[in-house]
């Protein structure tokens, strides 16, 4: 079966439903995947896109509801609504470009994501990053300081170039040989491509 790309960037909330259940869909499927973190909140500033802005309160609510639905369609909670918009949203995701180029990414992605859906401890935020960081055996400081490095800096912008490139507007995103799929749902559309089970 062909590798997965999955494109996500913390501070998406749907993106909570992926990363909570991608594990066990691999287990069962066999999919290797890729993740590959970006800011999904610089392409869409780009293509003048707020999806869920402030002013449009009934939308935000449906949201909420949505997700914790689905969540629990899936089997875990979702204690929503969680802090967002994210106010560090950029510090999470440089760390989780440094996480992936060091091999810990996928670990601090899940305990981030489940320290801001579960324990109300927003994504980026000191609480949670000090928690999640010793959770994953990561150095708080080292991190930090690499995390606001020239080098991950330039390697944020690149990846958030290349989702860009690949036609990339939102997070989650699944990419298998070049096609795109977009959005929690679309998981299994993508395992199912990468396989040929359901595609030609």
């Amino acid at each position: 079966m062909k590798e997965i790309e999955f494109w996500f960037s913390i501070g998406s909330t749907y993106t909570y439903l992926s990363v909570s259940r991608i594990a066990e869909v691999s287990q069962k499927t066999g999919v290797s995947l890729s993740w590959q973190p970006f800011s999904v909140r610089k392409i869409m500033r780009e293509m003048d896109n707020i999806p869920f802005p402030p002013n449009k309160q009934t939308k935000v609510e449906y949201m909420w509801r949505d997700i914790e639905r689905r969540a629990r369609g899936y089997g875990f909670v979702a204690n929503v609504p969680a802090q967002y918009p994210l106010q560090e949203f950029d510090l999470a995701n440089r760390i989780a470009v440094l996480a992936m180029k060091e091999g810990w990414c996928e670990d601090y992605v899940r305990e981030t994501y489940r320290l801001w859906f579960i324990d109300g401890h927003e994504a980026g935020s000191d609480v949670n990053l000090t928690q999640t960081l010793s959770e994953v055996g990561q150095d708080k400081l080292r991190v930090l300081e690499l995390a606001d490095s020239s080098d991950v800096e330039a390697a944020y912008l690149n990846q958030t170039e290349s989702a860009k490139q690949a036609g990339i507007f939102g997070s989650p995103s699944f990419i298998v040989d070049g096609e795109l799929f977009w959005g929690d749902d679309r998981l299994e559309d993508a395992i199912n491509w990468a396989s040929k089970d359901s595609y030609g």
